[in-house]
């Protein structure tokens, strides 16, 4: 029950307040400031011209059309605290039915662990060594992960309006390899490419400097087809087929992985309002495949799992984020059990056969903007893995992460931010040990 008051909070919140309250939020005056940054260079048909939004005396009509068109960016859906900003230069062609632009960010992050030092770049609990490593008790660490660039065309057709999206981000061999993360195009309201899940809601997480995040925070990525359809203003729902990814435990001479055959089936349904605010409810349906060797045959168990999620601006300065999943099979997805395979896991004393084991995982976080440029954020997060059979006494039981961080945009596009994380990992046997971060963040957008 002591869980279920901060969930309480931020629904109340979410649904009553907006209602009496019509301000702009800070987050919204934020994205505001970077839009007023972009140019936007129009090709006519001898010369091109540069469309400023930022004109001190106001926007003349052009130019409020298209700053609508450039504040669309931060109206995805599936957009994290994390992507980059909207691009500095958008090239528009002299027929105004093309609008193209290449952006990115320059971002360094700097750590300091103690205590117990996790032996990864991203703060992680599942990670953190039990018994303690002695000769791994400190540690400084520094990465140019997360340092990206992407393409972006929007369009006009016969056929409706569309969408291309291409990003890559240097996080790689080493966390220095170009690694694809985005590529998809929208049209009209179907979707197709590599792509966020429906499953997902990065909104709804509260913004962190360690790349890794809370620990139940669903970041998969995968080949989708969605169909997501806005109605009545401020209704949304979406349906997708995505390309199968599972990990499974597998004992020699016992079972084996076998190949994906089903796609995995997601869909949401939300209320929105304000600015970007909403509550979600997501689903997803999985199909998990191996191989019984014993027997000789292969084997299919469902996997599924339901999420709710929301931010809310329930006062100007505030926002609230909050997440809760439940499911069977579904550890492959989640921020503190990829780590692993739990997917499926194997049945004691029954050689050959597995299961999917029970998992839960919430984050509840508060921002506070001191101005639409400073703000603070705090969050919890936990995760626990509750399987129906036994384990091993050193088996991971549950993890959770506490962080704490302030964020300032001394210029628009220049963000500087520092934070404190604190986790712990809890075995099956009762063990368990905490690991301390200090992180630090610099990153320029373009």
């Amino acid at each position: 029950m002591k869980h279920l008051l901060p969930l309480a909070i931020s629904v109340l919140s979410g649904l009553f307040l907006p209602a009496y309250i019509s301000a702009k939020s800070h987050v919204a005056a934020r994205n505001d400031s970077v839009v007023a940054t972009t140019k936007i260079i129009k090709l006519d048909s001898d010369t091109s011209r540069v469309v400023h939004l930022n004109q001190p005396e106001g926007l003349s009509a052009e130019q409020d059309s298209l700053r609508n068109l450039v504040i669309a960016f931060y109206t995805d859906q599936f957009r994290h605290a994390q992507d980059p900003e909207a691009p500095t230069f958008l090239f528009m062609s002299k027929s105004a039915n093309m609008l193209m632009g290449i952006g990115g960010c320059v971002r360094m992050r700097g750590w300091y662990d103690w205590g117990g030092a996790i032996p990864a770049n991203g703060f992680m609990p599942y990670l953190i060594p039990i018994p303690e490593d002695p000769a791994n008790t400190r540690r400084l660490g520094t990465t140019p992960a997360g340092t990206a660039l992407f393409f972006q065309m929007i369009g006009r057709t016969k056929i409706g309006t569309y969408r291309l999206y291409i990003e890559a981000n240097f996080n790689g061999y080493q966390s220095r390899g170009f690694h694809l993360k985005k590529a998809y195009a929208t049209m009209g309201d179907f979707t197709i490419g590599l792509a966020n899940s429906t499953f997902s809601d990065p909104a709804a997480m509260a913004p962190t400097v360690d790349a890794q995040g809370a620990t139940n925070k669903l970041a998969k990525t995968d080949v989708l087809v969605r169909y997501m359809h806005t109605f009545r203003r401020h209704w949304s729902v979406a349906l997708s087929l995505e390309n199968p990814t599972q990990q499974i435990s597998t004992t020699p001479g016992e079972t084996g992985k076998s190949s994906s055959w089903l796609p995995e089936a997601a869909a949401f349904v939300q209320y929105g309002w304000g600015d970007n605010e909403h509550l979600r409810l997501s689903g997803i349906i999985r199909g998990l495949s191996y191989r019984n060797l014993i027997e000789g045959h292969n084997q299919t168990l469902p996997g599924w799992a339901v999420q709710f999620s929301s931010v809310a601006h329930p006062l100007p300065q505030i926002t609230t984020y909050i997440t809760a999943s439940y499911g069977h099979g579904y550890g492959s997805l989640l921020n503190d059990l990829v780590a692993d395979n739990f997917d499926l896991i194997p049945v004691p004393g029954t050689p050959g056969k597995l299961y999917a084991p029970r998992a839960v995982g919430y984050c509840f976080g508060l921002q506070y903007n001191f101005t639409h440029a400073l703000f603070a954020s705090a969050s919890f997060s936990q995760t626990h893995l509750s399987p129906r059979h036994s384990l091993s006494p050193d088996s991971y039981r549950r993890g959770w992460c506490a962080d704490i961080n302030i964020f300032w945009n001394i210029l628009p596009r220049l963000q500087v931010a520092a934070e404190f994380d604190l986790g712990c990992r809890h075995n099956v046997s009762g063990t368990h040990r905490y690991a301390r971060r200090i992180g630090a963040l610099c990153q320029f957008s373009f």
